[in-house]
């Protein structure tokens, strides 16, 4: 199903009751859901509708055997403990966590509501499970990326510009996804030929006179990893690469859709939807801490002709034949 009928199912969840077949459960569950989108975020609404779609292909039908609590957290600290808090004095039989400062609220809220996370990038870094196989406690799910994925990002940097010599890795470093990263990209970055270096992503100042101060030498480039502070910034970052003629590589399809150049990473809507499947399992009696958490298994190569054009790049065929979508 395609993105834009992802969001069809948002208007026409209040018909999912008069829906007939599925086995239905024998009382209504509560399902809380913390995204760490804002409310009008496209991306966010999208990711939630692939939810309801999953939980309605699991048989759940809001208003006959489900009851389903939203909130959306903006990426803000604050914001995601307030209504974590709120979707747990609400006594879910279960919530839905998107993002890495979701599930951290949800759980410093509660140690007994099972949770089911999708788009967390260190899972066990974070503390959230005690292993992957083996969550061990109330949370499971679905994982961002895996760390090889990191070294991707470079390759594909220098494939779509084999001038660059020098790599700026835009991290947040304090999620514990941050730091393995960029030893990952470090690691590749010699067989290359590429001198990486980390821009620690804080805030807009911070991202400003890093980027700036990087740009004054030639051959460069970015890798913006994906992390809440990169997402906040999003359209700051790709702003300042256009400004100085840096290529960059994302981790998210988003970013390039944006005006970003191209971006690798896992498809975020299929991890919402595999999530449904886990809310299912749980709502029927599995518990969180038998359920391995998941790698994702679906991964997306988009390109931005227009903004490769702007940067004076001639992106290669065998590239753009590998591209799941290209943006002309």
């Amino acid at each position: 199903m395609k993105r834009r009928e992802f969001i069809t199912l948002l208007g026409g969840a209040a018909a999912w009751p008069l829906a007939a077949g599925a086995q239905q459960p024998d009382r209504m569950r509560r399902i809380g859901v913390l995204i760490n989108r804002a409310a009008d975020n496209p991306e966010g609404q999208t990711r939630f509708a692939a939810f309801l779609q999953g939980l309605q292909e699991a048989g759940w039908a809001v208003g006959r055997n489900a009851r389903i609590d939203i909130r959306w957290g903006a990426d803000d600290v604050e914001r995601e403990r307030k209504y974590a808090a709120e979707l747990v004095a609400l006594v879910p039989n279960i919530i839905l966590a998107g993002g890495t400062l979701s599930v951290a609220a949800v759980q410093q809220a509660s140690r007994s509501v099972p949770i089911v996370f999708a788009g967390v990038g260190d899972p066990v870094g974070a503390g959230f499970v005690d292993s992957l196989a083996q969550p061990g406690g109330n949370v499971t799910g679905f994982m961002a990326f895996e760390y090889s994925l990191s070294g991707k990002w470079l390759e594909l940097l220098k494939e779509v510009a084999p001038g660059v010599k020098r790599a700026a890795v835009l991290r947040y470093a304090a999620n514990p996804s941050g730091p393995v990263n960029f030893g990952v990209i470090q690691a590749l970055a010699p067989s290359l030929g590429v001198e990486v270096s980390a821009v620690n992503v804080r805030d807009a100042g911070e991202i400003e006179r890093s980027i700036a101060a990087f740009a004054r030498s030639p051959n460069g480039g970015l890798v913006v990893t994906p992390n809440a502070d990169a997402t906040i910034h999003r359209d700051l970052i790709i702003a300042l690469a256009a400004r100085h003629k840096l290529p960059a590589v994302y981790g998210n399809r988003f970013s390039v859709t944006g005006g970003g150049l191209v971006s690798y990473g896992p498809d975020w809507v299929d991890q919402y939807r595999r999530a449904a499947g886990y809310v299912d399992r749980i709502l029927k009696g599995a518990k969180p801490a038998d359920l391995p958490v998941q790698a994702p298994t679906k991964f997306e190569l988009v390109i931005n002709l227009k903004t490769a054009r702007a940067l004076g790049l001639e992106v290669p065929a065998t590239l753009l034949a590998r591209a799941d979508e290209v943006i002309e």
